[in-house]
């Protein structure tokens, strides 16, 4: 076992995700990894991984998971001289920023969730992204309510899933241009009126 594996008996679920990224980052696929992949460099057995993780698309998950802890991290107070789309964009790119290091294999991971033979996985993710449009619109302190707070969650979960599709394919460095783009669409939806 090499001194970049972990020890089997201090195996945990980061330590898992640990490998599985760097795993799919040399072999530059998501798509091909598997837990038998991840249990010999893990130096343990599948049924050690299942304990944890059922599936890869379990281990993405859990990767997904962190980066809304760290957007949940963000500090309110930074953000009190902001306007709303600055810090819609404050909130929203945090999440991206912290999937930024493993850009190319998460970019693989949502791919892997919309494989249309995967339906099982496109009802959860609906359901992910709607409590993920909640929570941006609350933490950026936008409390309208009724049909005001209707289109404004149609309207962010539509920048949102535009800004995705150019993060996932922008190789620009720290992906500036889809960054861009979610501004400039957020700053075009506060001049009309919807944040």
């Amino acid at each position: 076992m090499s001194d970049a594996q972990p020890n089997p008996e201090s195996l945990d679920a980061q330590s898992i995700l640990n490998t599985a990224l760097a795993l799919a980052q040399q072999q530059g696929s998501w798509y091909d990894l598997n837990l038998v992949d991840i249990a010999v460099h893990c130096d343990t057995s599948i049924s050690e991984i299942y304990k944890h993780f059922a599936d890869t698309n379990a281990i993405a998950d859990f990767w997904f998971s962190q980066a809304l802890e760290t957007m949940l991290s963000v500090d309110r107070h930074v953000m009190t001289s902001l306007s709303a789309a600055a810090r819609l964009d404050h909130i929203i790119w945090s999440w991206f920023e912290a999937l930024a290091p493993y850009h190319a294999v998460t970019s693989q991971m949502l791919k892997a969730k919309l494989y249309p033979p995967h339906i099982h996985h496109w009802v959860p993710m609906i359901f992910d992204l709607s409590r993920l449009v909640q929570l941006w619109l609350d933490m950026a302190e936008l409390s309208a309510g009724g049909r005001r707070r209707q289109i404004q969650e149609i309207t962010l979960t539509g920048i949102f899933l535009v800004t995705l599709s150019a993060w996932c394919r922008d190789q620009s460095p720290q992906q500036t241009q889809a960054h861009s783009k979610l501004l400039r669409m957020l700053e075009k939806a506060e001049i009309s009126g919807q944040f």
